[in-house]
């Protein structure tokens, strides 16, 4: 209850998110209705799709993946930047990292993609501007790491998993993603950036 009242933007979107991918691994039909197909969209077909494939994930393993990078940088964003802005972050964190792949595959009608990764890199790039070197745990690591240092090894994941993988995660949409939410937080607060380099500069020393 605490979370709805506070931060009630992040609340939504996470327990929607889950509701809505655990339904679409049941049932095909959503999968095809909400899944991004750029040949569709280039083509000024289920554009709606740019939205709807980040309410639905491959399997289990990344919609918890997703999910787990959520719930860790998600709250305090919404809690810092505001609920608008937020709901800004993510939504266009949503929208923009697809474009790329759109362009990219629009001739190609046998592609699609889904999840949800695009809309939390930029949560994830947008909290890390705010609180770099805040630490957290994450498994299997045995020491809490710096969260700038998760934001590299994330960026990593995206890189290695796009290049190698043969599943319908759109992967490269994390580094756009990436990319829209520093630019969108940058314009929501430029006072941000001195902000950021003061804290590198004292992690530095």
């Amino acid at each position: 209850m605490e979370y709805l009242q506070n931060t009630p933007v992040a609340s939504l979107i996470f327990i929607f998110t889950i509701i809505t991918s655990i339904y679409a691994f049941n049932d095909n039909v959503l999968y095809g209705k909400f899944m991004l197909h750029p040949y569709s969209v280039y083509r000024k077909n289920k554009v709606y799709t740019l939205i709807t494939s980040g309410l639905i994930h491959a399997n289990w393993m990344h919609l918890i993946f997703n999910m787990f990078t959520f719930f860790f940088f998600a709250f305090r964003l919404e809690a810092t930047i505001g609920h608008w802005q937020f709901a800004t972050i993510y939504l266009l964190g949503m929208i923009l990292s697809d474009l790329p792949t759109v362009v990219k595959h629009k001739n190609d009608f046998w592609y699609n993609s889904l999840g949800a990764s695009g809309a939390i890199s930029a949560v994830l790039f947008s909290y890390i501007l705010f609180y770099p070197f805040s630490t957290l745990m994450i498994f299997p690591l045995p020491i809490p790491i710096w969260a700038c240092v998760f934001g590299v090894l994330y960026l990593i994941y995206c890189a290695y998993m796009s290049r190698n993988s043969r599943d319908n995660i759109n992967h490269d949409a994390h580094f756009y993603g990436a990319i829209t939410g520093v630019i969108i937080t940058i314009i929501l607060e430029p006072r941000i950036i001195p902000h950021f380099l003061g804290q590198l500069m004292a992690a530095i020393g």
